[in-house]
């Protein structure tokens, strides 16, 4: 495994320790990790099943395949994406940026939308995220510092309407230098995120459809 890789493992590990602390309530409870290693080992241990044609499976290439032949073809930015509650890990390339807003996208047109270290919308996933406000525990993230924010996300319903779900949360350096955890909850739900900016690497909670995604930058 080449240093960049080790650094991926190292990252991810620090964002499933600070996971850790938090209690299975709420949106915890369709997660199907449910020690912190487990997190990891979810994030970095899962395949994308490739079917060839004839219905013969392709071999499965490892997270660490899929980075290294991603970061070979592509000359730009590039994150990886992996979705606990559905089991897929895909590499994302981006497409488009507005501001300080990336779009990132799978080939398939399946997207993530960025701020930053922050996810602000998710497209062609299903049950997708329309719109993250989470300016003020951006803010408290980057500086390193604890504090009270609120966080809106915004849902289409099946009526084609946005719906907004409030949230507040309180922001806190997690168990490990360097991490910081976002408790939120809200509506009968709650979640925990873990950021570690330093390494380009979060985990998130998207919504109740999707459940949670761990975001790893390997090319700014």
């Amino acid at each position: 495994m080449n240093r960049s890789m080790l650094k991926l493992v190292s990252a991810l590990t620090l964002v499933a320790l600070a996971a850790g602390c938090s209690s299975r309530n709420g949106a915890d409870e369709a997660e199907p990790s449910a020690s912190p290693f487990g997190i990891a080992r979810a994030a970095l241990g899962q395949i994308v099943t490739e079917r060839r044609s004839q219905g013969t499976p392709a071999p499965a290439r490892s997270p660490d395949e899929m980075a290294a032949a991603a970061l070979a073809a592509n000359p730009g930015p590039l994150i990886m994406v992996g979705l606990e509650q559905s089991g897929t890990t895909q590499v994302m390339a981006m497409t488009g940026q507005n501001g300080g807003m990336r779009t990132y996208m799978t080939p398939n047109e399946q997207a993530v939308i960025m701020r930053g270290f922050m996810v602000t919308g998710t497209r062609g996933l299903g049950r997708d995220l329309s719109v993250a406000e989470a300016a003020p525990t951006a803010a408290l993230v980057q500086a390193g510092r604890s504090g009270n924010a609120k966080r809106v996300m915004r849902y289409y319903s099946g009526d084609g309407l946005e719906r907004p779900i409030d949230f507040t949360c309180q922001v806190s350096p997690g168990p490990r230098a360097g991490v910081m955890v976002e408790n939120c909850e809200g509506h009968g739900l709650s979640f925990q995120n873990s950021y570690l900016p330093s390494a380009g690497v979060s985990r998130q909670w998207i919504g109740p459809g999707l459940g949670y995604a761990t975001i790893q930058v390997l090319r700014n």
